[in-house]
């Protein structure tokens, strides 16, 4: 499939015998090859969900990543699992500690970031913090065309596609998407993707949706065509600011490795189908 060529699938890559074959992979021949630290894909069926576990407990607690056969969106979570398993296991940690507070039944604000970013989420690398004023304002003429340079030099760049429902909705020829993103202000994209784990397991992130700032990708330069000047004036898409919203400042690299919350436990009272 062409769309595999698009820079939104880079980081998975490396998989993209997965994602042309003509079979679906088995789930314990992908588990097989993706080796995930301390996880494993099990199949999503009724004697698994029969153990009442919370989805996200389910991880935590016995390793098990409940996986659909023949399912675009959970083959792509496994990929992320594989990919990013830093920011898997603190994005999990922290919804087992929130299940154990709140219970299994109710969700807050910190959980539906938490989801927002699993499912949609984007890290992106910042060197030059002129750029977050045009992003600040949503003047994404500024941003995409005044700033193309930077896209094209690294001064800003996409360093992570963490969300496996985004590579999903990618499959759809024209979709124009938006990423829910987390921004560090760093120089080398590792040490980004190591600093969005590390402040997500210290709850500095991800704390609240509003915290995380909408990119619409189709305005990076070279990831749509065309991008005309009528294009960046499609205000359904790149939208304007609303009234009193305001962004976080980018995240800052720390030297220390990646902390998970500490979990309480989690409540066993009914099962969730795999996000």
């Amino acid at each position: 499939m062409s769309c595999f060529a698009h820079p939104l699938f880079d980081a998975v890559r490396a998989y993209g015998d997965l994602l042309t074959a003509r079979d679906w992979p088995a789930i314990d021949g992908l588990a097989n090859r993706l080796l995930l630290p301390g996880k494993h894909l099990v199949p999503q069926d009724e004697r698994l969900l029969a153990d009442g576990l919370h989805y996200e407990c389910r991880i935590a607690e016995r390793g098990q990543i409940a996986t659909r056969a023949e399912n675009w969106h959970d083959l792509f979570n496994a990929l992320v699992w594989a990919r990013y398993p830093a920011i898997k296991l603190a994005l999990n940690a922290c919804q087992c500690m929130h299940i154990a507070a709140m219970g299994a039944s109710q969700r807050n604000r910190a959980q539906a970031a938490l989801t927002q970013f699993d499912e949609t989420g984007v890290i992106v690398r910042v060197r030059d913090a002129a750029v977050m004023a045009a992003w600040n304002a949503h003047d994404w003429q500024g941003l995409f065309v005044q700033h193309a340079g930077s896209w094209r030099n690294g001064d800003i760049s996409v360093v992570a596609v963490i969300g496996h429902a985004l590579m999903e909705q990618a499959l759809l020829p024209g979709r124009l998407l938006v990423g829910k993103c987390v921004v560090v202000q760093g120089e080398e994209d590792a040490m980004c993707v190591d600093a969005v784990a590390q402040a997500i397991g210290h709850q500095d992130v991800l704390t609240d949706p509003l915290q995380l700032r909408p990119l619409p990708l189709a305005g990076i330069p070279g990831w749509h065509a065309p991008q005309d000047v009528g294009f960046y004036r499609q205000a359904a898409y790149f939208r304007p600011l609303r009234d009193g919203r305001v962004y976080p400042l980018p995240v800052e690299p720390q030297v220390e490795p990646p902390v998970e919350p500490t979990s309480v436990g989690c409540i066993s009272r009914g099962a969730k189908a795999a996000d």
